[in-house]
């Protein structure tokens, strides 16, 4: 909100400046993103929309802090900062140094309210009688969309702070009034969002046109199964768990999506599992064969593509070893690239969570060992051997699926990869959640055993299912892709489960973390800006 504040206050000395020119100066209408004069068409719609995906792409593809995807993994079960980390994730394992001035905190509080300002210019327009250049179909259809996007910040934000100012309308003025609004508020409007955008956002076609959708749209654009799975979420978070449990099964029984469970895409013929070929660059997207996918957000190497992606994402660099580091070992396509190692997998994670012969473990999905691959080194061909701090950062176990070379760019600053946001695989595990907190054990046993078994692993039985059990099977089939820090916060284990399965690290142990940190603090300086109305701060900071 302090940005829309700056950006406004700037505009209005703009035209104050203006104001004092002759009218000559001021002929030309401004068409830009700041001005609703750009909203009348389809043209205008259409660049609005395309404009929320490229914004949440900069959520994700964040670089100034290096260790941004670390804020969300690092001090929670399945991974720990490593001596590699940058800085900004250190308060997300040392929680005493988690404040109200603390960067990622005020970041994504930011980002998530832009990208709602620009949702509600989306809706506003849609909505307005006066819009007469783009027919009622297509305002429906843009108006889904803006709202799907609006829903899914507010979602997360709701997550992250709880209560927080509801704005529905798209900033015109300076405003320094906020007040945090009652969470019960905030969830009515992200369900009615969602209700409306599951409504009229596209369907999917049958696998025979996996191009455009109905509406005769790219692929990678919001479809209806987006709202729907998200709503189960939502559901999850609110407690209302039948009607989660209902929105995650519609998903799974349109028949528009299917697990992954033979071969395909560019690795086909080669090394590697039907698991792991989901998560190679060139196969993650539903017009490349993954049937599985129900949002994948698209990156284009911007060398080939202009525009193609936003910031330079740091999701390899974070998660991959530093393996470079050791004498005889070079970036390469088979090692994923060139990774710096700023966060590993937990013990917990490494030794303690695959039963034996899960193909979510194997030597594809997690890399565990290495071999010298410079043929000009005398041990070329021999495995690496374990020395010092090796696996702690160097050559630690670490998840593959951010892999992705770039022989143009060997030193690998610059992530080109898809992000996969929501698959099949995460609605078995909505679908389980909701049935376990039903009771319905049995049911949730089902859904669990139905990746168990695309993943070669043991059965389960209505006996082994807790909620608990859920969030461990969450870390054995999304580990790498999932926020995990946000899915503890809401499902209110975060504080158990870190301090249980994975506070004792060498490198940085989890230290400091209480209930109070189930809730992140609301930015300082958002607080100091909104001089006219008390913007209350989360208890205990």
């Amino acid at each position: 909100m302090k940005k829309y504040s700056i950006i406004l206050v700037s505009i209005s000395v703009l035209i104050t400046a203006f104001a004092s020119c002759k009218k000559s100066y001021l002929d030309e209408k401004p068409y830009s993103l700041y001005t609703p004069l750009t909203l009348t068409d389809s043209l205008g719609f259409e660049a609005a929309a395309v404009g929320l995906y490229n914004y949440e792409s900069t959520i994700l593809t964040y670089s100034s802090a290096q260790g941004w995807p670390s804020v969300w993994q690092v001090g929670t079960d399945v991974a720990n900062a490593t001596a590699n980390q940058q800085g900004i994730e250190v308060p997300y394992y040392n929680y005493a140094q988690l404040t109200s001035t603390d960067g990622a905190a005020s970041y994504i509080w930011g980002k998530y309210y832009a990208l709602i300002n620009n949702a509600n210019a989306i809706i506003a327009n849609a909505e307005n009688p006066s819009t007469t250049k783009i027919g009622t179909v297509g305002k429906k259809q843009v108006e889904a969309e803006a709202k799907f996007f609006r829903a899914y910040a507010y979602n997360n934000l709701a997550t992250l702070f709880g209560k927080v100012p509801l704005i529905t309308a798209p900033l015109t003025t300076p405003k320094t009034d906020f007040v945090r609004a009652p969470l019960d508020e905030v969830n009515n409007l992200i369900v009615s969002d969602l209700t409306y955008a599951s409504a009229n956002l596209s369907d999917l076609n049958g696998p025979g046109n996996v191009k455009l959708n109905v509406q005769g749209k790219p692929i990678g654009r919001a479809n209806k199964y987006m709202a729907m799975q998200l709503l189960a979420e939502v559901y999850l978070r609110t407690g209302k768990n039948d009607l989660a449990e209902q929105q995650a099964q519609a998903v799974i029984s349109s028949g528009k999506f299917n697990l992954i469970k033979a071969r395909y895409g560019l690795r086909a013929g080669g090394a590697g599992d039907y698991y792991s070929d989901m998560f190679v660059y060139g196969n993650e997207r539903r017009v490349q064969g993954n049937s599985e996918a129900i949002w994948v957000l698209e990156q284009e190497n911007p060398s080939s593509v202009v525009g193609g992606n936003t910031d330079n994402a740091q999701q390899r660099r974070v998660w991959g070893a530093a393996y470079y580091n050791i004498a005889g070992l070079l970036p390469c396509d088979t090692l994923g690239g060139r990774s710096i190692g700023r966060l590993r997998l937990s013990n917990w994670v490494l030794y303690g969570l695959y039963p034996n012969g899960d193909m979510r473990n194997s030597q594809y999905s997690i890399k565990r060992r290495y071999y010298i691959n410079d043929v000009k080194n005398a041990n070329y061909g021999k495995i690496v051997p374990f020395t010092g701090p090796d696996t702690l950062y160097k050559i630690c176990p670490s998840t593959t699926k951010w892999g992705a070379f770039d022989p143009n760019d060997t030193f690998g600053y610059a992530m080109i990869k898809d992000f996969i946001m929501m698959r099949l695989g995460e609605t078995y595990l909505l679908l389980a959640e909701a049935q376990v907190k039903q009771g319905k054990t049995a049911e949730a046993a089902a859904s669990i055993n139905v990746l168990r078994t695309r993943a070669n692993a043991p059965q389960v039985s209505a006996s082994d299912m807790t909620l608990n059990f859920v969030l461990d099977e969450r870390a054995r089939e999304l580990i790498g892709e999932e926020n995990r820090r946000q899915t503890l916060m809401r499902t209110g284990t975060l504080v158990e489960r870190s301090l249980r399965l994975n506070s004792g690290d060498v490198q940085h142990p989890t230290t400091g973390l209480a209930d109070k940190n189930m809730l992140l603090p609301i930015p300082l300086s958002e607080i100091q800006l909104n001089k006219d109305a008390v913007l209350e701060q989360n208890p205990g900071y």
